[in-house]
């Protein structure tokens, strides 16, 4: 009986230990079946979003070439590559430009409704303005269809266009200064460095639309609102403007014998620049910012060794006023030397060039490695003094010194000269027989240390008795030309649900 007994026992255990075993495999199977399940869908969820980066990116580069190439001193910017894409004088409102970026063969034709990759996003816009798409809208390649780039064995970003517009109040639903709660449908929006208007102030306003569509379907639509970046130069009041604080005077010494120089604030034209005045509004000859500075600037101030103007040189100092024409005229947000240091280094950090310190010979050989030109009219910066004896040449552009401007009259500059730290202009020859076209503002904003000073200091312009050249001649054309051409900035960014 006992025999009997733990056989029947031991079959007993046998059969629990079978659904232990059982139900342990079972646990396990469910365990691996979750985690193959966990990996499928971390693997999927990866795939979707290395695939939503890719297409966002893909799109953001579309976007960025663009926004670079709307530079006009940008290497590869449509002046250069494409000069007959975007018109001169700004883009009509209902008027569209694109920049293809087809794969291989693939035909890519936004402009069709119904293509492969139509622009479905245009109609929304604008079609309530009164605008439809053209049915051949200017086109020009992306840098990724052109040499060298396109003989790469990779291909470039998967966006298959951009398209550059101008916009509206109606196309944006946005009422912009003057805020007269009316959107006009046909007036481009402007940005004038703070804020958006339809007046025609400051820069026009561009939308940059770009699709990127993957291999695997993903699509992506990203827009932009770009403008110029702005930087707020003066609206200069004569031909030259020197400026200080009525607690200090100002130093100017002219040629006594030379009959030819002359400080001129008649407006002139400018044959080698499309604007040309007929003439335009003659302003100062010579601007001050205090009254008692006018008597300093005509008959010579006794605290520095300056003559002034000489008595028979008088009548070629001409104006909007009678001669010498010299006259009180400050200009407004400029008048401290804060706010002359911040437009200082505004120039600074968007300059084309920063002309090195050293010798003479150092820095002529940068500024004749730059090209300058009518047509290549470059933001040139000194930091520190700038020598250009013998230079016998012309510079382009703006000139920003924040030493001591050391003037040769064998050498002239055509658009804006600012002197403004040491303030001082002074001649380092007396030979030659050029001039500067356009406007010069000289103000001592830091003492000899750099430290910027509470108050504006002497400002001064000294000039030997000896010394030739042709002076100054205002020209409204040469500083329209001068002003710094900078970067397009990013007014507004948002990703369009398609």
């Amino acid at each position: 009986m006992k025999t009997r007994s733990t056989i029947r026992r031991q079959r007993v255990e046998a059969g629990i230990a079978l659904l232990i075993s059982i139900f342990i495999l079972l646990l396990i199977s469910v365990v691996a079946i979750a985690l193959i399940v966990s990996s499928g869908t971390e693997t999927a969820l990866a795939g979707n979003y290395r695939s939503s980066t890719g297409v966002y990116y893909a799109a953001m580069a579309g976007l960025e070439e663009v926004r670079a190439r709307l530079a006009p001193k940008n290497p590869n910017s449509f002046n250069t590559t494409d000069p007959s894409f975007l018109p001169s004088g700004g883009l009509p409102v209902c008027n569209v430009y694109y920049v293809l970026n087809p794969l291989g063969s693939e035909s890519v034709t936004p402009w069709v409704s119904g293509s492969t990759y139509a622009d479905n996003e245009f109609g929304p816009e604008f079609l309530s303005s009164g605008c439809s798409m053209p049915s051949a809208p200017p086109t020009a390649n992306s840098i990724w269809q052109r040499s060298p780039l396109n003989t790469l064995s990779f291909p470039g970003p998967l966006y298959k266009w951009v398209r550059i517009n101008a916009v509206s109040e109606q196309s944006l639903n946005l009422d912009v200064s003057p805020y007269d709660g009316t959107k006009s449908s046909t007036t481009p929006v402007y940005y004038d460095g703070t804020s958006l208007n339809d007046t025609g102030t400051g820069s026009q306003v561009l939308e940059v639309t770009a699709l990127a569509v993957l291999p695997n379907g993903s699509q992506k639509l990203l827009q932009y609102l770009t403008a110029p970046g702005f930087i707020n130069l003066p609206v200069f009041p004569a031909a030259l403007t020197l400026a200080a604080d009525t607690g200090h005077s100002v130093a100017f010494s002219a040629p006594a014998s030379n009959h030819s120089y002359y400080v001129k604030g008649n407006d002139i034209s400018v044959p080698a620049l499309s604007c040309t005045p007929t003439p335009g509004t003659p302003v100062d000859a010579i601007a001050v910012y205090h009254t008692l500075a006018i008597g300093d600037v005509i008959n010579g101030y006794a605290g520095f060794p300056t003559t002034g103007i000489p008595a028979g040189m008088r009548p070629s100092y001409t104006g909007a006023q009678f001669p010498p024409d010299v006259a009180r005229d400050p200009l407004a947000n400029f008048q401290t030397p804060s706010q002359l240091d911040a437009l200082a280094q505004s120039i600074i950090q968007n300059a084309d060039a920063v002309v090195p310190q050293g010798s003479n010979a150092t820095q002529l050989a940068f500024i004749n490695s730059l090209g300058m030109s009518p047509s290549n009219m470059l933001t040139v910066v000194v930091n520190g003094d700038l020598d250009l004896q013998h230079w016998n040449n012309a510079g382009y552009g703006l000139l920003l010194v924040t030493g001591n401007y050391n003037y040769d009259p064998d050498n002239g500059w055509n658009g804006i000269v600012l002197v403004i730290g040491q303030g001082t202009i002074t001649n380092v020859d007396d030979d030659g027989w050029e001039g500067i076209n356009g406007a010069v503002f000289v103000a001592k904003t830091r003492d000899s240390s750099g430290n910027l000073l509470a108050s504006l200091g002497t400002a001064s312009v000294q000039f030997d008795a000896g010394m030739e050249g042709n002076g100054i001649q205002y020209s409204s054309c040469w500083i329209q030309a001068a002003a710094p051409k900078l970067s397009y900035k990013i007014l507004s960014f948002h990703e369009i649900a398609q």
